[in-house]
C-alpha cells in the first residue's frame, strides 16, 4: 500500500503507485549482455513488450504531450493549495504566459541534440538523469518497500521453506520473462470483456502497431513493460557526479546476506536450468547454520552513504583486491536477505523493511527479497531502475507461485549435497581507511534511522465497496482525508504528491496527481472549520465534486496530459542547451508547491500486506495507503518536524467525519 517515487522538476516525490486507484494510478534480455546503459537500452528492443510467442497485447503508444492550450488550467488549481499568497500569485501571474504558449519538447529537443530522448517516446534519459545523479543516501530518500502477505499455510512460514519456495518462484519468473512467455502486463478496466481467452485468441490476429487500439476500445490498456529486464542481475553502481546502472544476464547465482555475511551459489546451471529445489534448500540450510559472529565492520553500510562517498570508497575496496569479489555481488541473480530474528508488529516490519539496521542489505541490487526468522518477507528495491508497477507484477507472481506450486513442503529432505563447495562466502579485505568508511557511514545511518517514526492505521469502517456505491472515488476520499487531517492538525493545506504510473505509455514511468486543490481546500475547511454551517447533503455535494475532479486528474495524469513532467522537461533541456531559466521556475512560490509535504502512493494488491518509504522533505509526511474493499489502511513515516501519530489520529477523524456525512450524520466537533 505504498508508492516509490520522482519527484517535478527536481523536486522529489514517491512513485510506487501500482494500477488500483486508478486506471494507472500507483505510480524486461538475452545472453549477449555485458554492461547495459539506460540510454542504449532506451533505443533497443524492449523484448518483453513482445508479449508471449504467438502474439498477444503488446503495442504500446508514445507518450503525447500535454495540449498547451490546457496546462495554465491544470497548473492554477493546483497552486491554490499551497500556503502563502505567493503561490496563487504564481499561478495567474505573468510568468505562466509562455507556459501556454511553448510547445512541448518537441520545438526545442530533436534526435540529434539529445540522443535519448525522442519526439516519439518518453524521455527515459532525464529521468534516470535525475534518480542516477542525487548525491544523498539512496537509503529512505529513494528505496521503498512492499511487505508480503503470510502464506495462507502457516507451516510454510518456516523461514528455510518460504526462502526456498521464494527463491525458485522468483527465477521460474526470471526464465518465463528471459523465454518471453510471460503475459503482456494489460490493465483492464473492464475485465468481462476484456480478460478473457476469446479475447486474447482474437487480439493475436491483430498487427502489432495496431493491438494497443484493438484493446483501446474494450477498456484493457497494455502496459510497457521496458523495465523489467532490470529485475535480474542488476545494481547500481556508485560513481562520481552520476552513477551507473549495471545489468549482467550471464551471471546465474543467488547472492544471500545473512548476518553481514556475504554467499554466492548458483541457481542456474550450465544450460540456464533451475538448480533442483532440494538443493537450493541444502544450501540454504548451510547458511542459516553458519555460527560465525557478525562481521566487526559490516560492509554493507557503505551501500548507505553519500554517492561520491560512496563511489571513493567502492574504489579503494575495488583496487584492495576485492575486485571479483564486488563482480559477483554486482551480478548476482538478486540478494536474499535472512534476518536472524522474527517480527514483532507492523511497525516493526516497517522499519525492518524500509532500512533495517545497515547490516544486512544491498541497497544497490535491484531488489533485495527480505525474509525474516518467521517467514515474513519484504522487497526492498533500489527505485533508478524502475517504479512500483514492474516490482509489484513480480511479487504478485512470486506469491502466488510459491504459495499454489511449492518447490518444497516442510516436509521436504535437502539433497544430500557437499554444500561448503557449492557455497562460496566472501571475504573482503579492508584497508584502515575502508574500516573508517564503515564506521563513519555507520554512524551517519544510525543517526538518521533514529530520528524516522513509523505509525499506521486500520480503519474498518468501510471501504472500496461502500464508496463505490455511493458513487464517490476511493482515492478521492483517501485523498481528502489526508487534506482534512493536515488542515486540523496544522491549520493550512500544502503541497500534495500522488503518483501516477504512465506505463500505458512507451517507456513511461510517472507522472504527478495534485490531489491538493480548490475542491479539497473547500471541502477541508467545511468538515474542519465549519461543520455546523453545512448540511450532511452539501457535505455529500462537496465530496462529490473532490471525487470528480480527482477522476478527471488521474485520467489526465495517466494519459500523459498532467503539468509536471513537462515542466521538468523543459527545465532538463534549458539547462542541457544552457538558456536561461524561464521566470516561472525562479519564482520561490514554484519550489513552494514542489516542497511536497504530503508525499502520497497507493498500492493495492491481494498479495501485498503492507509498504512504506520515508517523507520526500525533512517535514514531511511519507503516506503508503490502500482502500481494501472493507477497510482503509494508511502507514505514515516522518521526521521529528512532523508527528507521524497525530497526523494518524487526525485521518481517523477525518474518515468518520467523512462516513457520517455520507450516512447524513451530523459532523461531531
Amino acid at each position: 500500500m505504498v508508492r516509490p517515487w520522482a519527484g517535478p522538476a527536481g523536486g522529489r516525490g514517491r512513485s510506487w503507485a501500482g494500477p488500483a486507484a486508478g486506471p494507472f494510478v500507483g505510480g524486461a534480455g538475452g545472453p549477449e549482455v555485458a554492461r547495459r546503459t539506460d540510454a542504449s537500452r532506451a533505443h533497443g528492443a524492449d523484448p518483453v513488450t513482445r508479449g508471449p510467442r504467438g502474439g498477444g497485447l503488446v503495442s504500446v503508444p508514445s507518450n503525447p504531450h500535454p495540449l498547451p492550450s490546457r496546462r495554465p488550467g491544470r497548473w492554477w488549481p493546483a497552486c491554490c493549495c499551497a500556503p502563502g499568497p505567493g503561490a496563487l500569485q504564481l499561478a495567474r501571474g505573468p510568468c505562466v504566459g509562455p507556459l501556454a504558449r511553448a510547445r512541448g519538447p518537441a520545438s526545442t529537443c530533436s534526435a540529434a541534440s539529445c540522443p535519448p530522448c525522442t519526439t516519439r517516446t518518453a524521455c527515459p534519459g532525464p529521468w534516470f538523469d535525475m534518480y542516477l545523479s542525487a548525491r544523498d543516501s539512496i537509503v529512505l530518500n529513494f528505496n521503498p518497500f512492499m511487505a508480503f502477505i503470510p502464506d495462507p499455510k502457516s507451516e510454510y512460514n518456516d523461514q528455510l521453506t518460504r526462502a526456498t519456495n521464494m527463491t525458485v518462484s522468483a527465477i521460474r519468473f526470471l526464465k518465463t520473462l528471459r523465454a518471453g512467455l510471460l503475459e503482456p502486463e494489460v490493465f483492464h478496466l473492464n475485465p468481462a470483456k476484456s480478460d478473457t481467452d476469446t479475447f486474447k485468441r482474437l487480439i493475436r490476429f491483430v498487427p502489432s502497431s495496431l493491438s494497443w487500439y484493438g484493446a483501446y476500445l474494450v477498456n484493457a490498456y497494455p502496459l510497457d513493460m521496458s523495465q523489467y529486464f532490470r529485475l535480474f542481475n542488476s545494481t547500481r553502481l556508485p560513481k562520481p557526479i552520476r552513477d551507473e546502472l549495471f545489468t549482467n544476464e550471464k551471471a546465474r547465482h543467488l547472492l544471500v546476506l545473512r548476518k553481514g555475511h556475504f554467499y554466492v551459489f548458483d541457481v542456474l546451471d550450465q544450460d540456464g536450468n533451475i538448480v533442483g529445489a532440494s538443493e537450493i534448500q541444502a544450501h540454504l540450510k548451510y547458511i542459516l547454520s553458519d555460527s560465525s559472529p557478525a562481521p566487526e565492520f559490516p560492509l554493507a553500510y557503505l551501500t548507505t552513504e553519500n554517492r561520491d562517498v560512496w563511489a571513493e570508497l567502492r574504489q579503494k575496496l575495488a583496487s584492495g583486491g576485492n575486485e571479483e569479489a564486488l563482480r559477483k555481488v554486482d551480478s548476482a541473480v538478486f540478494c536474499l536477505c535472512l534476518d536472524d530474528f522474527p517480527i514483532k508488529d507492523l511497525v516493526h516490519l516497517s522499519h525492518n523493511m524500509l532500512h533495517g539496521d545497515g547490516t544486512n542489505r544491498w541497497f544497490d541490487k535491484s531488489f533485495n527479497l527480505i525474509i525474516a526468522k518467521d517467514g515474513t518477507a519484504a522487497i526492498h528495491f533500489e527505485h533508478a531502475w524502475g517504479d512500483g508497477v514492474a516490482v509489484l507484477r513480480f511479487l504478485n507472481e512470486v506469491f502466488k507461485d510459491s504459495t499454489q506450486a511449492p518447490a518444497v513442503t516442510p516436509q521436504s529432505q535437502p539433497a544430500r549435497t557437499d554444500s561448503s563447495v557449492a557455497v562460496q562466502k566472501l571475504n573482503f579485505k579492508l584497508n584502515d581507511a575502508l574500516k573508517t568508511g564503515i564506521s563513519t557511514a555507520k554512524e551517519k545511518f544510525d543517526a538518521t534511522v533514529k530520528t524516522l517514526t513509523v505509525d499506521l492505521i486500520q480503519f474498518q469502517r468501510g471501504g472500496k465497496e461502500f464508496l463505490k456505491k455511493q458513487k464517490l472515488s476511493p482515492d478521492s476520499v483517501a485523498q481528502l482525508a489526508f487534506q482534512m487531517a493536515f488542515l486540523r492538525q496544522y491549520g493550512q493545506t500544502v503541497a500534495t504528491y500522488e503518483s501516477c504510473s504512465t506505463a500505458a505509455f512507451k517507456h513511461g514511468r510517472t507522472e504527478t496527481i495534485r490531489p491538493a486543490s480548490i475542491f479539497t481546500k473547500r471541502c477541508s475547511q467545511a468538515f474542519v472549520r465549519e461543520p455546523s454551517k453545512h448540511s450532511a447533503g452539501e457535505l455529500q455535494q462537496m465530496m462529490t465534486e473532490c471525487s470528480t475532479y480527482h477522476g478527471q486528474l488521474t485520467k489526465e495524469a495517466a494519459m500523459g496530459q498532467g503539468f509536471d513532467r513537462h515542466l521538468f522537461a523543459l527545465r532538463y533541456l534549458a539547462a542541457a542547451k544552457g538558456i536561461a531559466l524561464p521566470e516561472l521556475y525562479l519564482d520561490p512560490a514554484y519550489g513552494q508547491i514542489n516542497h511536497n509535504i504530503l508525499s502520497t502512493s497507493t498500492l493495492n494488491s491481494p498479495a501485498v500486506n503492507i509498504g512504506g518509504f520515508a517523507p520526500v522533505v525533512p517535514d514531511g509526511f511519507g503516506i503508503g495507503y490502500a482502500v481494501h474493499d472493507n477497510w482503509i489502511g494508511c502507514n505514515v513515516s516522518s521526521y521529528p518536524g512532523r508527528n507521524a501519530r497525530e497526523f494518524l489520529q487526525c485521518v481517523e477523524k477525518a474518515l468518520e467525519d467523512i462516513f457520517d456525512a455520507i450516512e447524513g450524520k451530523c459532523i461531531k466537533t
